[in-house]
């Protein structure tokens, strides 16, 4: 796990780095130039304004949304691993795209074009997804705040099925649009869409999301405080938190369940059916509230205070040793992107032997949704929905699956083969 990577400072100079500072001035430029050659190449046109289109976002999440994301402890604002590798997936994804569209003599930017649609309503879909089925975290004080915590997408937070959903919703609008052939578009972009979700997911590593359940394997994981692995298996009492574990779950009174023999909390006098009252100054009531305090306290020489009921002192001392680790878990992460890079394989091996246009893209619908559907078996950071006894990426799985079966139905239903490659692309 590495969430931040680097931190790039606040002010350079003097001058802002974001907002209406240094960035926004390069990006300006950098815009205009590239709006430049898309209007020497194609004039005011579709791709032109869709191109605008991007800039204009660009520039505005560089004047609005950056300056907002600045982490003050760090002074700056934290390149996060999760966000950098999210780049890296699209890059490649859209690069492989363009690589195997300039081969067969279509036009790259029509899939550079499509990219950025992919990568705006993905990004949408995803976000959208992640907030709807988590909706109890973003629900805050006031309405700024909640918007804020919905926007800011450097902890991670986005689903893999709704970044597809929206694409495809873009693919579809995209080639109605531009009166591309769908099937064939479809396969173009199948192999790059695969290998971005698959290096997106080097990102959930290093964010530490999207974990396993418990493992004995020699290559499972352990992950540090601040992961959601580990921080799910103290909620759930599989592992103590400074050396005490609690009865019940979040808003259950905050007695200790266990006290960990010869642990620092056992030497400073804390019992089993201690009811804690305080952490550090702050008065706690809930189970979810001493554990939020004391999830941040970690590192060797961090102070502990805690109060319980009946004690008119508190029970303190300082944390002796690093940081513990999670119990191992499977990398569920490493997995999805070996899936990913196998299928990836697989599509591009399989194109020169493919009838139909649509068969790619066919491929990718009826055998991702099955290794998605076997990896949430082991994963544990999604609890069944719908009393189906199925997480809701298992539920989806089934119908994406369903609608890869039936294209296959639909594909061998043609008498003739066809392949729309210099037909309709190459001219388009």
């Amino acid at each position: 796990m590495y969430q931040t990577l680097f931190t790039i400072p606040k002010q350079i100079a003097g001058i802002d780095v974001f907002g209406f500072g240094w960035v926004l001035g390069i990006w300006a430029v950098a815009a205009a130039i590239i709006m430049a050659i898309s209007y020497r190449r194609h004039g005011w046109s579709g791709e032109t304004r869709s191109q605008l289109g991007a800039v204009l976002i660009v520039g505005l999440a560089i004047a609005f949304l950056l300056p907002n994301l600045m982490d003050e402890r760090l002074g700056g604002l934290a390149i996060r691993g999760y966000g950098a590798l999210l780049l890296v997936a699209v890059a490649s994804g859209v690069g492989l795209t363009m690589y195997r569209a300039e081969r067969v003599g279509v036009n790259p930017e029509i899939c550079l074009s499509l990219g950025t649609w992919f990568f705006i309503w993905g990004i949408i879909g995803a976000r959208a997804f992640y907030v709807i089925e988590y909706w109890d975290r973003f629900q805050k004080a006031t309405l700024s705040e909640t918007v804020f915590a919905i926007l800011n997408l450097t902890q991670g937070g986005l689903v893999v099925y709704g970044s597809l959903i929206a694409g495809g919703v873009a693919l579809i609008v995209f080639v109605r649009k531009y009166h591309l052939p769908g099937l064939a578009l479809a396969d173009l972009i199948a192999p790059g869409v695969v290998l971005g979700v698959g290096l997106g997911r080097l990102g959930c590593f290093l964010n530490g999301c999207c974990y396993g359940g418990l493992s004995d394997l020699p290559w499972a994981v352990q992950f540090p405080p601040e992961a959601p692995a580990y921080i799910d298996q103290v909620e759930h009492g599989r592992l103590s938190l400074h050396g005490i574990r609690f009865d019940g779950e979040g808003v259950a009174p905050p007695v200790i369940s266990a006290v960990e023999p010869g642990s620092q909390a056992a030497q400073a006098g804390l019992e089993k059916g201690d009811l804690v009252v305080a952490v550090g100054k702050q008065e706690v009531r809930t189970v979810e509230q001493a554990q939020r305090l004391l999830f941040g306290s970690f590192g060797e020489g961090a102070p502990i205070s805690i109060t319980v009921a009946d004690d008119s002192a508190p029970h303190a001392w300082k944390i002796a040793g690093p940081a513990p680790r999670s119990l191992p878990v499977h990398p569920t992460q490493l997995y999805s992107l070996i899936d990913a890079l196998l299928l990836c394989g697989l599509l591009l091996a399989f194109e020169p032997y493919k009838r139909r246009d649509g068969e790619l893209a066919a491929l990718v619908l009826t055998l991702h949704p099955i290794s998605r559907f076997l990896l949430e078996i082991i994963r544990v950071d999604e609890s069944a929905v719908l009393n189906t006894g199925m997480s809701i990426s298992q539920n989806i799985s089934i119908g994406i699956f369903l609608i890869g079966v039936g294209l296959w139905i639909y594909l061998l239903g043609f008498k003739s083969p066809g392949i729309a490659w210099q037909r309709r692309l190459a001219v388009a």
